[in-house]
């Protein structure tokens, strides 16, 4: 589905626990998420917690929709950094 909608000039994120599957469909920007049955939150953490987990995929989720990329690129929402190619 990303794919489509990059295809009308719509840039777009994918969040996925599973990298390898979303590079190999040919996402062009990932964010990991946290878990397959959980991939946007973890219900283990407290709600303070879990309310900072979420805003930390989010902002990874915004710095891929406005950063320039060359290639498929992968934001982790740990750092926020970016560096085409490579795992940010």
């Amino acid at each position: 589905m990303v794919k489509e909608i990059e295809r009308v000039g719509l840039p777009a994120v994918q969040i996925c626990a599973i990298v390898p599957i979303a590079l190999t469909v040919g996402a062009n920007r990932i964010v990991r998420a946290v878990a397959i049955p959980h991939p946007t939150g973890n219900p283990k953490l407290e709600k303070n917690e879990e309310v900072e987990l979420r805003k930390k995929l989010l902002r990874a989720a915004l710095r891929g929709l406005t950063e320039r990329i060359q290639e498929q690129t992968v934001f982790k929402q740990e750092d926020l950094s970016s560096e085409a190619g490579k795992e940010k």
